[in-house]
């Protein structure tokens, strides 16, 4: 039987001791009430409500001690509670890595737009009347440049870097 079937046993029978421990004290109220109370009767019951008492105080001290170590994280038997919390951090630290790599390649695919191929550079000379294969020059005798970005190549992938937060935060936020 499963750990956790055997608990509910336990807590199960610890409810019928409770009971049995209030038919107890029960019988030993009725017993006094009577007018030709039997004092032997009442201390039976008397003794029988002590004895199941201690017993029920024993089993919850049990019970308890049990949902203190599974509550704190210390290791015991028959709990899965520790390997849980490491599985669920490893998803939560898969997710975020996932989301990071997903932000770079979306920086990655954005720089690479903004840069000119070799394509789009035979295209502009072509387009100003140069040879494709010489050094073209504009009017006025000056070698004409390819377009650049405004960000230097490194910037945006440092941006994103681990020092940044801006991704980290907005991950951690979502799956908190």
């Amino acid at each position: 039987m499963t750990a956790p079937m055997e608990r509910i046993q336990v807590l199960d029978s610890i409810e019928k001791d409770i009971i049995t421990c209030l038919h107890s004290a029960g019988q030993v109220f009725v017993e006094l009430s009577k007018e030709k109370s039997s004092l032997k009767q009442a201390e039976n019951h008397t003794q029988m409500f002590l004895k199941t008492l201690s017993a029920v105080e024993n089993k919850l001290t049990d019970q308890i001690n049990y949902l203190t170590q599974v509550s704190t994280g210390q290791p015991h038997e028959g709990s899965g509670y520790a390997s849980q919390k490491v599985l669920q951090m490893a998803w939560h630290r898969l997710e975020h890595a996932r989301s990071r790599v997903n932000e770079l390649d979306r920086i990655k695919v954005k720089h690479v737009q903004g840069r000119p191929t070799a394509a789009t550079t035979a295209m502009t000379h072509r387009a100003s009347g140069a040879p494709v294969g010489q050094n073209a020059t504009a009017s006025g005798g000056q070698p004409q440049q390819a377009p650049t970005s405004a960000v230097p190549p490194q910037a945006g992938v440092q941006g994103a870097g681990a020092g940044s937060g801006a991704v980290g935060s907005q991950q951690s936020g979502a799956n908190n």
